[in-house]
């Protein structure tokens, strides 16, 4: 019941547009494999064989470590309205700091948030869709909004300290700080 295409399909741009929620999952040679659910407006279809979302600081950095250390991703969405699906977006990836040459032209797809972190860039090499008649059928209510008032009510100053600090994974693996914080929402470019 799984089919798979080299690219993004319009059925599949038209289905992830859809989302208020997503998954990532990253992994490298050794230690844990990371998997991550994602909210807000955050998530970009670039072209049929490109996406990108924008990260917020949050507990860890193992995408970052992850993508920097091996380069695979999956990413997940599931359609919790009707029809039923299940797309997958299966990958390579990168992490792209502020202080990176190519930052400006990415950041320009988004509307940065308090906390802003990175945007990961990833390569779609192929995208499986499936049923998903076993996944719910569920509503957004609301996005929360903790994380974001976090970061806004953050010390500029404090926050990049933090983050500096957070330069290795929960194994080890290295990541590079960022460097710039957002102090409230701002378009890019």
């Amino acid at each position: 019941m799984a089919d798979f295409t080299d690219t993004l399909t319009d059925d599949h741009v038209a289905m992830i547009g859809r989302q208020c929620v997503f998954f990532v999952a990253t992994a490298a040679g050794e230690g844990r494999i990371n998997l991550s659910p994602k909210g807000y407006d955050t998530f970009r279809v670039l072209s049929p064989s490109r996406v990108a979302w924008l990260d917020l600081g949050g507990s860890g950095n193992e995408t970052h470590a992850h993508l920097a250390a091996d380069g695979r991703i999956t990413i997940m969405m599931c359609n919790f309205a009707q029809p039923a699906l299940i797309l997958r977006i299966y990958g390579h990836g990168r992490p792209v700091l502020p202080a990176d040459t190519d930052w400006d032209e990415l950041a320009s797809h988004f509307t940065l948030m308090p906390g802003t972190r990175q945007i990961f860039d990833v390569i779609v090499e192929s995208v499986q869709t499936s049923c998903g008649w076993g996944v719910p059928v569920m509503h957004l209510d609301k996005e929360r909004q903790t994380l974001v008032k976090y970061h806004a009510q953050s010390d500029s100053t404090a926050w990049e300290e933090k983050f500096k600090g957070r330069t290795t994974s929960i194994d080890g693996l290295p990541t590079r700080p960022t460097d710039r914080y957002i102090a409230g929402p701002e378009r890019a470019g």
